[in-house]
């Protein structure tokens, strides 16, 4: 018998799946991260779990995007063989008028950040078209949909190569994910790909993601097949690299890692490893005939209770509005500060055309001497807000326009997510500047810290317009100091030899 799925049941089943998974972690993220935040050791590395689990229970509360970065959409189908569609035009056509009503939609409008020509002009589509569509024929008279969508920062760290048959898939991974840095946010998971050819390794990690994370459940009933004892052989070897979250040392890096394989080649070994961040989204239902999918939301008793909160006896407060350079080069490696006053904001478009016009000789619309900058592209404030969820960006993207900014502009510091490359900390050692690190993964809770808001320069350039915030006790860590020391590199060496089961060079320490 044929089932007939109606355009507006797909079309809406996904616009509802985006909002849902813009504010709802899925149940089983919070509940191993709860079980990480428990047993984490790192001071550091325990206070960012609890921001992210805070800003977790704030966006399920509060129904705004637990990341500024609302992700790229990724659309499953499994469609059964015994299905007809009634669409007015392409499957994808359909897909994407969903992802346009999930993004605009005017009680959470989420940020869009598709670009429609990704060479050239780069222009933004304004509402987050088109989604990523993949599409399988099954037997069966439903269709089963995935719905993720996909932050820029863990994306951009995917990995991928052809091992030769007999290489190690350990000493791979082992070799590989401390090259991804922090900018995918940890603790997250691993998917990985092994098999088929390029391309499906690469689609079968990506498909891994979609699963649910049973780490906890597995080690507690211990491996049954090769594949899980790979399993838990990498998520004990890639945690006891000390990375820890957002990458300044700690006992969790993964929360779990998952694998899928594929008949392959003799000659051929492909190999994919994409990560999900603190704000793995992804939602899963099935179109059965019956009308638009109905998502169940978590319960609230699913969160821990653990309520992150400024802590002013072990922060230092900071005053943005008569900071000096003499202040910033007194900042300590792994300081928490929390920020008060006026800064601005900047990141990759802001930051090309700032060089444009110098180059040029144009005056710049806005005096950055000694001011600090903020990596962001916040999300557009509904009701009350002055600004929606404004998480921090990888600060690493912007490390080639560093030093130009330190040297022509007056800029004294800058804040943003994840580790900051060789050259940018030359030039932060050079300028006795300091990079602050903001949390990547709580985004709405650093968004509760902006009083005001206004677009100040730029304004053709969207969420990457340059903004100014004026903020009250914006929470950061000094992640490099004027003396050009970085936690990241710091942190997880010091957290790898604590926890003593991979060696330790003796220069690194």
């Amino acid at each position: 018998m044929t089932t007939i799925i109606k355009e507006n049941d797909l079309t809406q089943s996904i616009a509802d799946a985006i909002q849902f998974i813009s504010f709802y972690h899925p149940a089983d993220y919070i509940q191993h991260l709860a079980r990480a935040y428990e047993r984490e050791e790192s001071a550091a590395a325990k206070d960012a779990i609890a921001q992210i689990l805070t800003n977790s229970r704030m966006c399920a509360e509060g129904h705004r995007p637990i990341c500024q970065d609302t992700g790229i959409v990724n659309v499953f189908l499994k469609v059964g063989m015994d299905v007809k569609f009634e669409l007015k035009g392409t499957l994808q056509e359909a897909c994407d008028e969903g992802v346009r009503r999930g993004y605009l939609d005017p009680d959470n409008k989420l940020r869009a950040s598709v670009l429609a020509d990704p060479i050239f002009e780069r222009k933004n589509t304004k509402d987050n078209t088109p989604c990523i569509l993949h599409v399988e024929l099954v037997p069966g008279d439903k269709v089963d949909v995935q719905v993720a969508a996909k932050g820029g920062g863990s994306e951009n760290k995917t990995k991928f190569a052809m091992l030769n048959p007999s290489d190690s898939v350990v000493d791979w991974v082992l070799k590989t994910v401390p090259q991804m840095g922090a900018g995918w946010c940890p603790p997250g998971m691993l998917g990985i790909g092994i098999g088929g050819t390029a391309e499906k390794a690469m689609l079968m990690a990506k498909q891994s993601l979609m699963e649910d994370i049973d780490m906890y459940e597995l080690l507690a009933r211990g491996p049954q097949s090769k594949l899980e004892e790979l399993r838990i052989e990498l998520y004990e070897k890639v945690n006891a690299l000390g990375i820890g979250a957002q990458g300044l040392g700690g006992l969790t890096t993964v929360l779990d890692i998952k694998i899928n394989t594929y008949p392959t080649h003799a000659a051929s070994k492909p190999i994919a490893m994409i990560p999900n961040c603190a704000a793995t989204r992804h939602a899963h239902f099935v179109l059965d005939g019956s009308g638009v999918a109905v998502l169940t939301p978590p319960s609230l008793s699913d969160w821990p209770e653990v309520h992150w909160a400024p802590d002013y006896n072990k922060s230092k407060q900071v005053n943005l509005d008569t900071l000096t350079k003499e202040e910033v080069a007194s900042w300590q490696p792994g300081q928490t500060l929390l920020l008060s006053g006026k800064m601005l904001t900047g990141r990759d478009a802001a930051h090309k055309r700032i060089q444009d016009m110098l180059a040029k000789g144009e005056q710049l619309p806005v005096d950055f001497t000694n001011r600090v900058i903020y990596y962001v592209g916040p999300v557009d404030p509904v009701r009350e807000e002055v600004v929606g969820p404004a998480g921090p960006t990888t600060a690493t993207r912007m490390d080639k326009f560093t030093d130009m900014m330190l040297e022509k502009t007056g800029l004294i510091s800058m804040i943003g997510k994840a580790e900051r490359g060789p050259v940018a900390i030359e030039s932060i050692r050079k300028h006795k500047s300091a990079y602050l690190m903001a949390v990547g993964g709580s985004a709405y809770l650093v968004s509760k810290a902006i009083r005001s808001a206004k677009v100040v320069g730029f304004d053709d350039l969207g969420m990457e317009a340059i903004y100014e915030f004026e903020v009250k006790d914006m929470p950061v860590t000094v992640a490099v100091d004027s003396e050009g020391t970085s936690v990241h590199k710091t942190g997880p060496r010091e957290w790898q030899a604590k926890i003593g089961k991979i060696p330790v060079a003796v220069e690194e320490l």
